[in-house]
């Protein structure tokens, strides 16, 4: 397992299809290209998370969610772009952008604009958005440290990027970017 401080090695490896551990704002993720199939296979079969679920997609900076605000309102779209006080992943209606395998059975997907500094470099480094699931065999608490990813996966992964984890006290709330709702709390 590599510790990896670099973002242009981590982005490398995720443009070759590689699954990353990294640091979110409250939990470490698993990341990968949401483009990239089998890589998205990877971490369901990492994580063992039934595909139909779906992913949650992050982003660093708002231009990489270009293709999603256009085709929402201008009120939903800044929404999806704001800041927050607590780290929140929307859930935009899509069915052309994201491909099935990160969607699920949905006809939308759950997309956050990160406020953690190392992932929107990580983000700006890779080129836009990548897939981000907590660190954790389905069943288990999300991995707090790099050694508990260490813990939950070993080798299986293609490194762990060195950096601090963010200062929230719980994962992304979930909200739908329309009415609102609110999916996870």
């Amino acid at each position: 397992m590599k510790l990896i401080t670099s973002t242009t090695e981590l982005a490398s490896l995720l443009r070759q299809g590689g699954v990353i551990a990294y640091p979110t704002e409250a939990v470490w993720g698993l990341g990968c290209d949401p483009f990239n199939q089998a890589a998205v296979q990877r971490i369901l079969t990492l994580k063992s998370r039934p595909q139909a679920k779906g992913l949650i997609l992050i982003a660093g900076e708002p231009s990489q969610l270009e293709p999603w605000m256009k085709t929402l309102s201008e009120e939903a779209a800044q929404r999806l772009i704001s800041t927050t006080d607590r780290p929140t992943s929307w859930v935009v209606p899509d069915t052309q952008i994201t491909p099935s395998w990160v969607r699920g059975e949905h006809q939308s997907v759950a997309i956050r604009l990160t406020q953690h500094q190392p992932v929107q470099t990580l983000c700006q480094a890779f080129g836009g958005v990548m897939v981000s699931t907590s660190a954790n065999p389905a069943g288990l608490e999300p991995a707090m440290t790099a050694e508990e990813v260490q813990h939950y996966f070993g080798d299986q992964i293609d490194a762990i990027y060195q950096a601090p984890l963010g200062q929230a006290d719980q994962p992304s709330q979930v909200k739908d970017i329309m009415t609102g709702k609110l999916f996870r709390a």
